[in-house]
């Protein structure tokens, strides 16, 4: 049994490789001063180099758990989700309303891929 982990920090992993499977944290942005649809967007372009850093891409998502902070986001959200997602591979998803771990975070995505 593999187990590889990517991006260790004191706390948890970034990424993480079991078989062919993989595991990532759930991404929040950089730049929280962007709205939800800009959030959505940095959030998507870490999770593009996590997969590539683990030889994965978007074309191979297995799942997706989006949380919002606010349903009301929703819309935003879906926006740069949908100008995002591989429409010929999309993933399973939920999406749900969530006290984040602070604030100033709209919007984080927690996802599942094969490698």
């Amino acid at each position: 049994m593999s187990i590889q982990r990517f991006k260790i920090g004191p706390r948890m992993s970034q990424a993480v490789v079991h078989n062919e499977t993989i595991y990532l944290a759930g991404q929040v942005a950089e730049d929280t001063t962007a709205d939800v649809k800009g959030q959505t967007s940095q959030i998507l372009n870490q999770i593009d180099e996590l997969l590539a850093l683990v030889g994965s891409d978007k074309s191979k998502l297995l799942s997706a758990t989006v949380y919002l902070s606010d349903m009301a986001h929703f819309g935003a959200m879906n926006a740069s989700w949908e100008a995002w997602i591989d429409p010929a591979n999309p993933p399973v998803r939920a999406t749900v309303e969530a006290k984040l771990a602070a604030p100033k975070y709209q919007v984080e995505i927690a996802i599942i891929a094969a490698k």
